[in-house]
């Protein structure tokens, strides 16, 4: 069970921190959320916190772990069908490991360094970056352009 002010990853959206608990009622049963507020992208998201832990969600990784992670991850070879490659990331992410979600970062990056992507494997990039960069930024406790300058430091 997590508690206010916990910072929280949570698969597909990123790390975020915990800013209430919230009782409702439904189908005259008290619940309890978690509401979680996610710094990229400024999202607001409600989970139950009876599924936690079928979602995924997991504490953030400390700042020497994060920073160990996106330095030391290096690209995968990948099958040459897009949607294949797709398909296996896509998997990657979902796990919410920040280790996976680096991966596929960095395979998507220099991939398009050597082709283009197809638009929806960049919109995967997208989101792969978004994820990295809510957990370098409550890890750290820095701001986005900071997170950035640390993320791009590793893939030049």
């Amino acid at each position: 069970m997590f508690n206010v002010g916990d910072k929280i990853v949570y698969p597909m959206y990123g790390a975020g921190v915990i800013e209430e608990m919230e009782e409702k009622i439904i189908d005259g049963e008290n619940k309890m959320y978690y509401v979680l507020r996610i710094p990229v992208g400024n999202l607001k998201i409600t989970i139950s916190a009876k599924k936690a832990d079928s979602l995924g969600l997991r504490e953030i990784s400390t700042s020497s772990e994060v920073l160990g992670i996106i330095n030391d991850v290096k690209p995968i070879e990948m099958s040459e069908n897009w949607n294949q490659r797709y398909k296996d990331n896509m998997e990657r992410i979902k796990t919410g490991s920040l280790e996976k979600v680096v991966q596929v970062f960095k395979t998507l990056i220099f991939r398009e360094r050597k082709k283009s992507l197809s638009s929806v494997e960049k919109k995967l990039l997208g989101t792969a970056k978004q994820i990295i960069l809510s957990e370098i930024i409550l890890s750290q406790n820095i701001e986005r352009e900071q997170a950035e300058a640390i993320l791009e430091q590793t893939v030049v």
